[in-house]
């Protein structure tokens, strides 16, 4: 008898040492698991969530959310409906737990035991969210331990209310539906805070079989499912028998997409805001999509819907000819309006932004840009006549032509050689400079690419995008490299953080020289003045001119296989291209070579029908005067012809056409009938 107490009393204090032993173990591992859920920190409670894209007026243009739909609403914008339901059936005891519901892990553990498999769930709202954001759905012992660990940190770092309102704003509702907020628009087209008790009781219980509990798969399931629900609503005292019996025979009415279309606002312009966001955030274009941002842009809605609808006007149905276009405003650099190409659901390739295209004439102004940096003026005289230019490293010369095979047959002054877009005199003009010049100034104003130096790149035979040629030409109208094409004006995160804000740019050394810009832009507006037709040429912009009801300047550009035209306001730059998505395949008809125009014509006018008429201001360092456009000399009170060019003062000629008077631009500047309505802007 003494052995066997003797026996038992060993074995007793062998246990106790035991158990002390694996208390002390247990405490041990439970302070190492907290600490290092602390040192690991509060997990971050972001998820995927719709990006809203919004116009310069502050409405919503567009939502991106990539391929699952996801929004983000505060707790205090759900119904208390949806979070009794979902506390009801989920976790009962949510508020009075710290993460784990014993009683329930440890009713789960026997049915595993009895089944031998991970049979049964016992898992709480918090490890339920936390699976959602870091985890897999497996049933798995390690999932399991990590979820406990994530759980615990959340549980730490956060209170009941931001737990319940992250789970109720990532628990998948089936459908693509994520959160509440997503659910509610999918299921009954309204946000999550008009619900009703019955309505939330009914999405309450899919998230435990997204596909299974779905109303719309199966709806005799569904709602076997939310009177569940609502039973148990009633016996935790969340809802009175009266309230629930009003649930269960009320009627729902589910949202039916079918057979409903949307058209998208500005599609190609929504593509390149994502785009550039990607661009200016450091991030790819599905992170931009899903991340929940607002992105405020500078879309124009009516300066759009005018683009789309003079494009649509203009471009027969019975052609596959395709066209990219960008508006811009000349003073910041704000994209109002883009096109890239006829129809998104066909085809969603950006003309305007991927697409590089040989420019044509288009490169003219950024050539005698340079010709009057190098000490040129916009009356020097150059041959209009044919020639050939030798090429280095090859035996057969540069033959450039003129349209037509039609030349002056004499010297012609620089500002009349670009209103008729006279070939001749931009390759002389270039050669003379040296074409490595051009390659410079491309390079000055913005555009990027590898540009060899052959006497045709002053033809425009490099491609380059519309959306770079329409920046260009805002820096040349602008007189400043500080202008920068943009679609954003502002991104922030769904709690309205600024993560980004458009500042424009302040040069001290600007590249650009703004009195030779200003030459150069004023000289554009010579495409649409007969003074400087010629006797084989008129200027460019004759088959328009008469749309037009004020002051623009601009270049058009040709090519055997693209058509261009970049103009401006002293507001607005517009581009616009036309041509085959095959690239060798050349324009068939003489009227696709006018579309370009047609529809930047019609645009100009349209989105500049309510403004006020504007000049363009010149610079201090240059003056106006009146030339003879035949001869390049100053216009005397006899001259035949009379065209207003700027230059420096040095560069005003000498001689004198029509008398030995030159006109006094301030006497003769209010008869311009360029400058009737503005002249106040000068003076």
């Amino acid at each position: 008898m003494w052995s066997f107490i003797k026996t038992s009393y060993k074995w007793l204090i062998i246990s106790l040492k035991l158990t002390g032993i694996g208390a002390l173990l247990g405490l041990i591992t439970v302070i190492v698991v907290f600490m290092t859920a602390v040192i690991q920190g509060p997990p971050s409670l972001k998820t995927e969530q719709n990006t809203l894209i919004y116009g310069s007026s502050g409405d919503v243009i567009g939502e991106d959310k990539g391929s699952e739909e996801r929004y983000w609403i505060a707790i205090d914008d759900m119904p208390q409906s949806i979070k009794d339901a979902t506390l009801a059936i989920e976790d009962r005891r949510f508020y009075n737990h710290f993460g784990f519901d014993f009683k329930r892990i440890a009713a789960a553990a026997l049915t595993d035991l009895k089944q031998m498999r991970m049979a049964q769930g016992a898992s709480t709202i918090t490890q339920q969210y936390a699976r959602n954001l870091y985890l897999s759905h497996d049933k798995t012992w390690k999932r399991k331990l990590y979820e406990a660990m994530y759980a615990l940190r959340l549980e730490i770092f956060y209170n009941k209310d931001e737990i319940l309102e992250g789970y109720l704003n990532t628990i998948y509702y089936g459908h693509g539906a994520y959160g509440i907020e997503a659910a509610s628009r999918h299921y009954f087209s309204k946000h999550a805070g008009e619900l009703s008790l019955t309505e939330a009781s009914m999405l309450a219980g899919i998230p435990k079989g997204p596909s299974y509990y779905s109303p719309l798969n199966n709806e005799d399931r569904a709602v076997s499912r939310q009177e569940q629900i609502l039973a148990e609503m009633e016996r935790h005292g969340y809802i009175t028998s009266t309230e629930k019996e009003e649930a269960v025979e009320a009627s729902l009415s589910y949202a039916d997409d079918q057979g409903k279309e949307t058209q998208e606002t500005a599609p190609y312009f929504q593509d390149e805001v994502i785009s550039e966001a990607a661009r200016l955030l450091g991030v790819d274009r599905e992170s931009i999509q899903t991340g929940g941002y607002h992105i405020h842009t500078t879309l124009n809605e009516e300066h759009q819907q005018t683009l789309e609808e003079m494009a649509v006007r203009h471009l027969p149905d019975s052609s596959d000819v395709q066209t990219a276009a960008a508006v811009m405003d000349s003073r910041t650099g704000a994209v109002t309006a883009l096109i890239g190409g006829r129809d998104y659901e066909e085809s969603p390739f950006n003309r305007a932004v991927q697409a590089k295209r040989p420019i044509g004439s288009t490169i003219k102004p950024l050539l005698y840009y340079r010709a009057l940096k190098s000490g040129e003026s916009p009356v020097t005289m150059r041959e209009s006549k044919p020639v050939e230019f030798p090429v280095e490293g090859k035996s057969d010369p540069y033959v450039p032509t003129n349209f037509n095979d039609q030349y002056a047959e004499k010297p012609i002054t620089m500002a009349q050689a670009l209103a008729v877009s006279d070939n001749i005199y931009a390759v002389s003009t270039h050669m003379d400079l040296g074409p490595e010049k051009l390659v410079e100034t491309m390079k000055t104003f913005g555009l990027q690419g590898t540009f060899e130096p052959h006497p045709s790149l002053a033809l425009g035979y490099s491609s380059v995008s519309l959306y770079d040629m329409v920046t260009a030409y805002g820096k040349m109208v602008k007189g400043s490299d500080s202008l920068e094409g943009h679609t954003i004006h502002k991104i922030t995160d769904r709690h309205e953080h600024v993560l980004y804000e458009y500042k424009p740019v302040v040069l001290k050394d600007d590249p650009v020289d703004d009195e030779l810009a200003f030459t150069v832009t004023h000289m554009m507006t010579g495409m649409f003045d007969p003074a400087l037709d010629a006797s084989y040429a008129s200027v460019t912009g004759t088959p328009i001119k008469g749309k037009l009801t004020r002051m623009y300047g601009g270049k058009s550009g040709t090519t055997d296989t693209d058509s261009w035209m970049i103009g401006f306001s002293p507001q607005y730059v517009t581009g616009v291209w036309i041509g085959y998505d095959e690239g060798g395949r050349p324009l068939e008809t003489f009227n696709e070579h006018r579309y370009a125009k047609s529809i930047w014509a019609d645009t100009m006018e349209g989105i500049h029908e309510s403004l006020p008429s504007a000049a363009f201001v010149p610079p201090p360092g240059v003056k106006g005067v009146y030339i003879d456009p035949d001869t390049g000399y100053l216009a005397g009170p006899d001259c035949p012809q009379e065209r207003l060019v700027y230059m420096k003062k040095a560069d005003i000629p000498k001689k004198v056409c029509g008398g030995s008077e030159e006109k006094d631009i301030e006497d003769e500047f209010k008869d311009d009938p360029w400058f009737k309505d503005v002249v106040d802007w000068f003076f």
